[in-house]
């Protein structure tokens, strides 16, 4: 028998999801199957599977001692880069500013050095992290970008922050804005782009289609030209929709790809040039909450913006 008390990150989860968590070797039937007998209970009485966990509440699990047995500890996010650089940070919330080929995630090729293993790290060697004080929670990502795209990425530091963060990018109450260089020059200088998005799984590829298909979803783009020279154009854009590859697909799809984009754009041509990564940077956050955000409502209309984007300096 083992006794788990409800911390404060662990708070507000369903039973079944704190002790898939906390207990990862323990076979899903039987942990349904032990909920059912009363052999795990919340505050000494019978819970159900979806049972709200409340902090300071104790869960009680009468089970094989097997599956309590220790995963061997190991910090895997101890063999990330210390290299990270903060737009903006307190209590609840870390904004990172992603370079381009990072990783904002582990996958199959890439498991230690990512953004959050990164800022995992960080926060551990700050003294804000203890993964042996957390039965199920991690510093998190609310959002990610393209490891060929660079800018701000949100990091939750609590799961109150985490669930608040989620639910804002979810009903679209943060603005998003880009900075991108195209090549030739928009004939409109300011505009908003319509049209429907069809993505081929197969190639991950998308196609912008003008007329709506069964298969295609509604995309709006707004941009708007800061600068020209050379043949080549910046652009502030803002994703009124977001959609895979949106605005790389969109403004190619009107005669004006990015620069150094692989799969959208003129790839041979701008390599030769040295652009070897594409132009585009999610460089501006801006929190504009139109219903209650709990502990984050402090953040409520405030802006944040990454102060040196290097295709910007370097061309413009």
């Amino acid at each position: 028998m083992k006794s788990f008390t409800i911390g404060k990150n662990d708070a507000g989860q369903r039973l079944d999801k704190f002790i898939s968590k906390t207990m990862p070797s323990l076979p899903k039937s039987l942990m349904y199957k032990y909920i059912r007998l009363k052999r795990i209970k919340v505050d000494g009485k019978r819970a159900e599977i979806g049972t709200k966990l409340s902090e300071g509440s104790i869960v009680d699990a009468y089970i094989n001692d097997e599956f309590f047995a220790p995963a061997e500890r190991k910090l895997d996010f101890m063999s990330a880069s210390k290299s990270l650089e903060i737009v903006y940070e307190d209590e609840n919330i870390l904004l990172a500013d992603k370079k381009q080929g990072l990783l904002s995630h582990p996958d199959e090729n890439e498991y230690g050095d990512t953004l959050i293993t990164r800022i995992q790290r960080y926060l551990y060697e700050k003294g804000e992290y203890d993964p042996d004080k957390e039965n199920s929670f991690k510093p998190a990502l609310a959002n990610r970008i393209d490891r060929n795209t660079g800018g701000i990425v949100i990091a939750a530091k609590n799961a109150e922050a985490l669930r608040i963060l989620c639910d804002k990018i979810k009903y679209r109450e943060m603005d998003k804005f880009y900075l991108a260089v195209v090549h030739g020059s928009p004939k409109e200088k300011e505009a908003v782009l319509d049209g429907f998005l069809y993505k081929d799984e197969d190639k991950n590829r998308v196609i912008i289609k003008d007329k709506k298909t069964e298969d295609s979803r509604t995309i709006r783009t707004h941009y708007r030209v800061l600068a020209e020279k050379n043949g080549l154009s910046l652009l502030e854009v803002e994703l009124l929709t977001g959609r895979t590859h949106q605005i790389r697909a969109h403004l190619s799809s009107i005669g004006h790809p990015l620069l150094g984009d692989g799969k959208y754009g003129k790839n041979a041509e701008d390599k030769k040039l040295g652009f070897r990564h594409q132009a585009l940077y999610s460089y501006k956050l801006r929190f504009n909450f139109t219903t209650d955000a709990g502990i984050l409502e402090y953040l409520n209309g405030k802006t944040f913006t990454v102060k040196k984007v290097w295709f910007a300096d370097e061309l413009f």
